[in-house]
Protein backbone atom coordinates (compact mmCIF):
# COMPACT_ATOMS: atom_id res chain seq x y z
CA UNK A 1 0.00 0.00 0.00
CA UNK A 2 2.88 2.10 1.15
CA UNK A 3 4.69 1.75 -2.46
CA UNK A 4 1.32 2.25 -4.29
CA UNK A 5 0.76 5.53 -2.44
CA UNK A 6 4.69 6.69 -3.38
CA UNK A 7 3.68 5.86 -6.83
CA UNK A 8 0.57 8.14 -6.84
CA UNK A 9 2.40 10.89 -5.39
CA UNK A 10 5.58 10.52 -7.81
CA UNK A 11 3.26 11.04 -10.99
CA UNK A 12 1.82 13.80 -9.44
CA UNK A 13 4.69 15.16 -8.60
CA UNK A 14 5.95 14.84 -12.40
CA UNK A 15 2.66 16.34 -13.38
CA UNK A 16 3.00 19.69 -11.18
CA UNK A 17 6.51 19.85 -12.57
CA UNK A 18 5.27 19.83 -16.33
CA UNK A 19 2.31 22.80 -15.01
CA UNK A 20 4.51 24.52 -12.97
CA UNK A 21 5.78 26.30 -16.57
CA UNK A 22 2.30 27.11 -17.64
CA UNK A 23 1.90 30.88 -15.74
CA UNK A 24 5.20 32.16 -17.01
CA UNK A 25 4.94 30.68 -20.39
CA UNK A 26 1.98 32.29 -20.46
CA UNK A 27 3.04 35.76 -19.01
CA UNK A 28 5.99 35.28 -21.87
CA UNK A 29 3.48 34.58 -24.77
CA UNK A 30 0.77 37.13 -24.07
CA UNK A 31 3.42 39.70 -23.02
CA UNK A 32 3.37 43.63 -25.01
CA UNK A 33 2.79 43.09 -29.17
CA UNK A 34 2.54 39.29 -28.43
CA UNK A 35 -0.82 36.91 -28.73
CA UNK A 36 -4.54 37.96 -27.99
CA UNK A 37 -4.59 35.95 -24.76
CA UNK A 38 -8.15 33.92 -26.37
CA UNK A 39 -6.08 32.93 -28.98
CA UNK A 40 -3.25 31.60 -26.69
CA UNK A 41 -6.37 29.77 -24.62
CA UNK A 42 -7.91 28.19 -28.37
CA UNK A 43 -5.22 27.18 -29.64
CA UNK A 44 -3.15 24.91 -26.97
CA UNK A 45 -6.18 23.31 -26.37
CA UNK A 46 -6.26 22.71 -30.77
CA UNK A 47 -3.09 21.73 -30.35
CA UNK A 48 -3.53 19.16 -27.93
CA UNK A 49 -6.86 18.33 -29.19
CA UNK A 50 -4.81 16.86 -32.66
CA UNK A 51 -2.81 15.17 -30.28
CA UNK A 52 -4.97 13.32 -28.51
CA UNK A 53 -7.18 12.51 -31.31
CA UNK A 54 -4.02 10.64 -32.66
CA UNK A 55 -3.05 9.08 -29.99
CA UNK A 56 -6.46 7.92 -29.37
CA UNK A 57 -6.81 6.72 -33.32
CA UNK A 58 -3.50 4.76 -33.14
CA UNK A 59 -4.11 2.93 -29.84
CA UNK A 60 -7.69 2.20 -30.88
CA UNK A 61 -9.24 3.17 -27.49
CA UNK A 62 -13.15 2.30 -26.89
CA UNK A 63 -15.27 5.22 -27.17
CA UNK A 64 -16.55 6.27 -23.30
CA UNK A 65 -20.04 5.59 -22.51
CA UNK A 66 -23.47 6.53 -21.54
CA UNK A 67 -22.84 9.42 -18.62
CA UNK A 68 -18.99 9.32 -19.47
CA UNK A 69 -19.77 11.55 -22.22
CA UNK A 70 -21.14 14.43 -19.53
CA UNK A 71 -18.65 14.00 -17.20
CA UNK A 72 -15.65 14.37 -19.63
CA UNK A 73 -17.64 17.26 -20.73
CA UNK A 74 -17.11 18.22 -17.21
CA UNK A 75 -13.65 17.50 -16.91
CA UNK A 76 -13.40 19.01 -20.56
CA UNK A 77 -14.90 22.35 -18.92
CA UNK A 78 -12.64 22.84 -16.36
CA UNK A 79 -9.48 22.09 -17.71
CA UNK A 80 -9.53 22.38 -21.37
CA UNK A 81 -11.81 25.38 -21.41
CA UNK A 82 -12.05 27.04 -18.37
CA UNK A 83 -8.19 27.21 -16.18
CA UNK A 84 -6.56 27.66 -19.86
CA UNK A 85 -8.65 30.67 -20.96
CA UNK A 86 -9.19 32.63 -17.33
CA UNK A 87 -5.51 32.63 -17.08
CA UNK A 88 -4.05 33.81 -20.25
CA UNK A 89 -7.03 36.82 -19.55
CA UNK A 90 -5.39 37.34 -16.33
CA UNK A 91 -1.89 37.52 -17.31
CA UNK A 92 -2.27 39.97 -19.93
CA UNK A 93 -2.14 42.29 -16.58
CA UNK A 94 -1.26 40.23 -14.08
CA UNK A 95 2.55 39.17 -13.19
CA UNK A 96 3.73 35.33 -12.91
CA UNK A 97 4.40 35.26 -9.67
CA UNK A 98 1.26 37.25 -7.98
CA UNK A 99 -0.76 34.83 -9.85
CA UNK A 100 1.23 31.46 -8.39
CA UNK A 101 0.06 32.94 -5.31
CA UNK A 102 -3.41 32.94 -5.93
CA UNK A 103 -3.45 29.75 -7.94
CA UNK A 104 -2.17 28.31 -4.22
CA UNK A 105 -5.39 27.80 -3.67
CA UNK A 106 -6.08 25.06 -6.21
CA UNK A 107 -4.29 21.87 -3.77
CA UNK A 108 -7.23 23.02 -1.31
CA UNK A 109 -9.74 23.17 -4.21
CA UNK A 110 -9.53 19.92 -5.51
CA UNK A 111 -9.03 18.65 -1.69
CA UNK A 112 -12.16 19.93 -1.26
CA UNK A 113 -13.88 19.44 -4.54
CA UNK A 114 -12.54 15.76 -4.15
CA UNK A 115 -14.33 15.20 -0.51
CA UNK A 116 -17.95 16.93 -2.31
CA UNK A 117 -18.01 14.52 -4.84
CA UNK A 118 -17.18 11.34 -3.20
CA UNK A 119 -19.60 12.41 -0.53
CA UNK A 120 -17.38 12.24 1.91
CA UNK A 121 -17.55 14.17 5.84
CA UNK A 122 -14.41 15.66 6.43
CA UNK A 123 -14.05 16.98 10.36
CA UNK A 124 -14.67 20.13 10.48
CA UNK A 125 -11.45 21.40 10.84
CA UNK A 126 -10.84 20.65 7.32
CA UNK A 127 -13.21 22.86 6.47
CA UNK A 128 -12.26 25.77 8.70
CA UNK A 129 -8.40 25.56 7.24
CA UNK A 130 -9.51 25.37 3.93
CA UNK A 131 -11.51 28.51 4.45
CA UNK A 132 -8.28 30.48 6.19
CA UNK A 133 -6.49 29.23 2.98
CA UNK A 134 -9.17 31.00 0.96
CA UNK A 135 -9.43 34.03 3.11
CA UNK A 136 -5.25 34.39 3.04
CA UNK A 137 -5.28 34.27 -0.92
CA UNK A 138 -7.69 36.97 -1.23
CA UNK A 139 -6.03 39.21 1.25
CA UNK A 140 -2.95 39.20 -0.60
CA UNK A 141 -4.30 39.92 -4.21
CA UNK A 142 -6.07 42.78 -2.37
CA UNK A 143 -2.74 44.22 -0.91
CA UNK A 144 -0.81 43.35 -4.41
CA UNK A 145 -3.77 45.29 -5.76
CA UNK A 146 -2.30 49.05 -5.95
CA UNK A 147 -1.90 50.08 -2.43
CA UNK A 148 -4.99 48.00 -0.85
CA UNK A 149 -7.52 49.55 -3.44
CA UNK A 150 -8.99 45.51 -3.63
CA UNK A 151 -9.71 43.34 -5.65
CA UNK A 152 -8.46 43.48 -9.34
CA UNK A 153 -9.88 41.85 -12.22
CA UNK A 154 -6.94 40.03 -13.25
CA UNK A 155 -7.89 38.30 -9.60
CA UNK A 156 -10.77 37.38 -10.10
CA UNK A 157 -10.18 35.78 -13.40
CA UNK A 158 -7.71 33.64 -11.19
CA UNK A 159 -10.02 32.11 -8.32
CA UNK A 160 -12.12 31.16 -11.21
CA UNK A 161 -9.60 29.54 -13.04
CA UNK A 162 -8.69 27.67 -9.46
CA UNK A 163 -12.64 26.90 -9.21
CA UNK A 164 -12.36 25.40 -12.68
CA UNK A 165 -9.29 23.61 -12.52
CA UNK A 166 -10.41 22.19 -8.75
CA UNK A 167 -13.31 20.80 -10.79
CA UNK A 168 -11.70 19.39 -13.52
CA UNK A 169 -9.27 17.75 -11.60
CA UNK A 170 -11.38 15.92 -8.98
CA UNK A 171 -13.94 14.80 -11.89
CA UNK A 172 -10.73 13.40 -13.94
CA UNK A 173 -9.02 12.20 -11.58
CA UNK A 174 -12.43 9.58 -10.85
CA UNK A 175 -12.98 9.13 -14.60
CA UNK A 176 -9.45 8.16 -14.82
CA UNK A 177 -9.94 5.19 -12.84
CA UNK A 178 -12.51 4.08 -15.84
CA UNK A 179 -11.03 5.21 -18.78
CA UNK A 180 -7.43 5.54 -18.01
CA UNK A 181 -5.43 8.60 -17.31
CA UNK A 182 -4.49 9.89 -20.34
CA UNK A 183 -7.44 8.60 -22.09
CA UNK A 184 -9.66 11.05 -19.78
CA UNK A 185 -7.33 13.80 -20.93
CA UNK A 186 -7.53 13.31 -24.84
CA UNK A 187 -10.83 12.32 -24.88
CA UNK A 188 -11.77 15.86 -23.05
CA UNK A 189 -9.67 17.46 -25.50
CA UNK A 190 -11.48 15.66 -28.42
CA UNK A 191 -15.01 16.83 -26.93
CA UNK A 192 -13.93 20.52 -26.37
CA UNK A 193 -12.12 20.97 -29.79
CA UNK A 194 -15.53 22.48 -31.83
CA UNK A 195 -15.73 25.06 -29.22
CA UNK A 196 -11.91 25.49 -29.29
CA UNK A 197 -11.53 25.69 -32.61
CA UNK A 198 -14.03 28.27 -33.14
CA UNK A 199 -12.74 30.05 -30.01
CA UNK A 200 -9.34 30.24 -31.77
CA UNK A 201 -10.34 31.24 -35.12
CA UNK A 202 -12.55 33.84 -34.00
CA UNK A 203 -9.44 35.34 -32.34
CA UNK A 204 -7.30 34.91 -35.26
CA UNK A 205 -9.93 37.10 -37.16
CA UNK A 206 -9.83 39.73 -34.83
CA UNK A 207 -6.12 39.84 -33.91
CA UNK A 208 -3.80 37.91 -36.26
CA UNK A 209 -1.45 36.00 -34.14
CA UNK A 210 2.25 37.70 -34.11
CA UNK A 211 5.28 37.32 -32.03
CA UNK A 212 8.69 36.42 -31.54
CA UNK A 213 10.21 33.09 -31.85
CA UNK A 214 10.44 32.74 -28.02
CA UNK A 215 6.80 33.46 -28.03
CA UNK A 216 5.77 30.66 -30.06
CA UNK A 217 8.39 28.29 -28.40
CA UNK A 218 6.53 29.55 -25.32
CA UNK A 219 3.28 28.90 -26.67
CA UNK A 220 4.05 25.19 -28.37
CA UNK A 221 4.96 24.40 -24.98
CA UNK A 222 1.72 25.13 -23.49
CA UNK A 223 -0.23 23.20 -26.36
CA UNK A 224 2.08 20.14 -26.34
CA UNK A 225 2.86 19.83 -22.32
CA UNK A 226 1.13 22.07 -20.39
CA UNK A 227 -2.18 20.81 -21.95
CA UNK A 228 -1.42 17.40 -22.81
CA UNK A 229 1.61 15.44 -21.47
CA UNK A 230 1.79 16.84 -18.38
CA UNK A 231 -2.30 15.49 -17.49
CA UNK A 232 -0.62 12.06 -18.91
CA UNK A 233 0.98 11.82 -15.40
CA UNK A 234 -1.49 14.04 -13.20
CA UNK A 235 -4.75 12.42 -13.87
CA UNK A 236 -2.58 9.02 -13.23
CA UNK A 237 -0.95 10.08 -10.18
CA UNK A 238 -4.84 11.09 -9.48
CA UNK A 239 -6.21 7.41 -10.39
CA UNK A 240 -3.96 5.86 -8.37
CA UNK A 241 -4.44 8.07 -5.54
CA UNK A 242 -5.96 8.59 -2.99
CA UNK A 243 -6.35 12.16 -4.60
CA UNK A 244 -6.31 13.89 -1.64
CA UNK A 245 -2.97 12.81 -0.64
CA UNK A 246 -1.63 13.41 -4.28
CA UNK A 247 -3.77 17.11 -4.16
CA UNK A 248 -0.99 18.07 -1.81
CA UNK A 249 1.65 17.90 -4.59
CA UNK A 250 0.28 20.75 -6.07
CA UNK A 251 1.73 22.77 -2.53
CA UNK A 252 5.24 22.93 -4.54
CA UNK A 253 3.32 24.34 -7.48
CA UNK A 254 3.32 27.98 -6.93
CA UNK A 255 6.84 27.47 -5.17
CA UNK A 256 8.61 26.57 -8.73
CA UNK A 257 6.08 29.01 -10.51
CA UNK A 258 7.84 31.99 -8.65
CA UNK A 259 11.23 30.71 -8.74
CA UNK A 260 10.79 30.39 -12.71
CA UNK A 261 9.05 33.77 -13.42
CA UNK A 262 12.17 35.21 -10.93
CA UNK A 263 14.58 33.22 -13.26
CA UNK A 264 12.82 33.64 -16.70
CA UNK A 265 10.70 36.65 -16.39
CA UNK A 266 13.17 38.41 -13.77
CA UNK A 267 10.57 39.28 -11.34
CA UNK A 268 11.56 40.61 -8.56
CA UNK A 269 10.47 38.24 -5.11
CA UNK A 270 9.55 40.65 -3.20
CA UNK A 271 7.88 40.36 0.56
CA UNK A 272 4.41 40.32 0.04
CA UNK A 273 4.64 37.81 -2.85
CA UNK A 274 6.95 35.60 -0.33
CA UNK A 275 4.55 36.01 2.56
CA UNK A 276 1.35 35.58 0.52
CA UNK A 277 2.36 32.77 -1.08
CA UNK A 278 4.03 31.00 1.88
CA UNK A 279 0.26 32.10 3.66
CA UNK A 280 -1.37 30.88 1.31
CA UNK A 281 0.46 27.28 1.13
CA UNK A 282 0.56 26.86 4.62
CA UNK A 283 -3.12 27.17 4.88
CA UNK A 284 -3.73 24.97 2.31
CA UNK A 285 -0.63 22.82 3.04
CA UNK A 286 -2.60 22.17 6.57
CA UNK A 287 -6.25 21.27 5.31
CA UNK A 288 -4.87 19.03 2.56
CA UNK A 289 -3.22 17.76 5.53
CA UNK A 290 -6.03 17.40 8.01
CA UNK A 291 -8.17 15.68 5.23
CA UNK A 292 -5.28 12.66 5.19
CA UNK A 293 -5.02 12.27 9.24
CA UNK A 294 -9.03 11.29 8.27
CA UNK A 295 -8.15 9.28 5.07
CA UNK A 296 -5.57 7.39 7.24
CA UNK A 297 -8.04 6.67 10.39
CA UNK A 298 -10.75 5.55 7.98
CA UNK A 299 -8.01 2.78 6.12
CA UNK A 300 -6.82 1.15 9.47
CA UNK A 301 -10.60 0.84 10.57
CA UNK A 302 -11.60 -1.03 6.70
CA UNK A 303 -12.34 -4.19 6.52
CA UNK A 304 -10.31 -6.69 4.17
CA UNK A 305 -12.93 -6.65 1.49
CA UNK A 306 -13.30 -3.16 1.54
CA UNK A 307 -8.94 -2.45 1.19
CA UNK A 308 -9.14 -4.92 -2.04
CA UNK A 309 -10.84 -1.45 -3.35
CA UNK A 310 -7.79 -0.40 -5.42
CA UNK A 311 -7.97 2.33 -7.96
CA UNK A 312 -6.80 -0.82 -10.07
CA UNK A 313 -10.14 -2.81 -9.14
CA UNK A 314 -11.51 0.15 -10.26
CA UNK A 315 -10.37 0.42 -13.50
CA UNK A 316 -7.17 2.23 -13.75
CA UNK A 317 -4.35 2.29 -16.01
CA UNK A 318 -1.60 0.32 -14.94
CA UNK A 319 1.73 0.18 -15.73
Amino acid sequence: MLSHSRAGLAWGLLGVTAFSFTVPFTRVAVAEGGMAPLFIGGGRAVIAALLAAAALAFTRQRLPRGVQWARLAVVAGGVVVGFPVLTSFALATASAGHSAVVIALLPAATAVLAVLRGHERPPTRFWVLAAVGATAALLFASVQGAAFSGLHWSDLLLLGAVLAAGIGYAEGGLLARQLGAWQTISWALVLSSPLMLLLTLFSMRQHPPTGTPLQWAAFGYLGVVSMFLGFFAWYRGLAVGPMTQVSQVQLVQPVLTICWAASFLGEPLTWPVVLGGLTVIAGAGAAVRTRLGRTATGTAKATAPQRAETPERAGAPRG
